[in-house]
């Protein structure tokens, strides 16, 4: 039986966000998938949650969130 890397309490990690502004847990030894750029770690696993709760406090992706304004204000 495998197990989830993401779920590698002693593992290294990035906290990493999109374009979207939306963030993702990625175990440092894969590669930074494209669109994503890293804003937090290398850390533990912890760390990187906490960065991410910390800066992930509305989880609607930035280009909703813009087109829900633009409609609000017509």
């Amino acid at each position: 039986m495998s197990t989830n890397p993401f779920d590698d309490e002693n593992g290294t990690f990035h906290a990493l966000r999109n374009d979207e502004g939306q963030y993702s847990l990625w175990p440092t030894f894969v590669p930074v998938p494209e669109g994503w750029t890293v804003q937090h770690g290398p850390d533990t696993r912890r760390s990187c949650l906490d960065h991410i709760e910390a800066h992930w406090t509305d989880l609607r992706p930035r280009s909703l969130v813009e087109r829900m304004e633009r409609d609000g204000a017509a």
